[in-house]
């Protein structure tokens, strides 16, 4: 298994929402780095951070898992989606997605000011000065610490 953060906009996609749901598909991600992550390296099973970027204050909020492996990003393909992209086709797919089910929620968030002051999660990916990618890999040790920060015992049991 291996361990990941993913950030939403809580006003576009919440993990309040994603508990309505139970499961989403992530779409619109259009970075190559992020989206190679998702193709070559999530694997159904994979436990995902969810983190609520652009909100006050940004932070984990907590756990989804990843219960579909990567597959093309049809929203690419529709005209008028925010996501469309035309150098993407049904026979070339440029973006890929994943599906996310919800795990639980945390007790508390987990800012990503505390994130910084807390010196176990030295070395971790969200806190990294530019780091911007929007899913990104999280060492286990991390992810375990983040998850009691929030409330959780350790790694949930998905």
């Amino acid at each position: 298994m291996a361990f990941w953060l993913m950030k939403s906009e809580p006003s576009v996609y919440s993990l309040e929402d994603l508990k309505k749901t139970g499961t989403t598909p992530w779409e619109g991600v259009r970075n190559y780095q992020a989206r190679n992550i998702m193709r070559d390296d999530m694997s159904v099973g994979d436990l995902v951070l969810f983190y609520h970027s652009n909100a006050k204050p940004t932070g984990a909020v907590g756990v989804g898992r990843v219960s579909a492996e990567a597959y093309p990003d049809h929203f690419a393909w529709k005209k008028g989606s925010k996501y469309f992209d035309a150098r993407s086709t049904p026979e070339k797919p440029v973006w890929m997605m994943v599906d996310v089910d919800y795990v639980c929620h945390f007790s508390e968030i987990v800012s990503l000011a505390d994130m910084k002051e807390d010196p176990a999660l030295d070395g971790m990916m969200v806190i990294r000065r530019g780091s911007r990618l929007s899913v990104q890999p999280v060492e286990k040790k991390h992810f375990q610490h983040v998850c009691r920060m929030g409330g959780l015992p350790g790694i949930p049991k998905a």
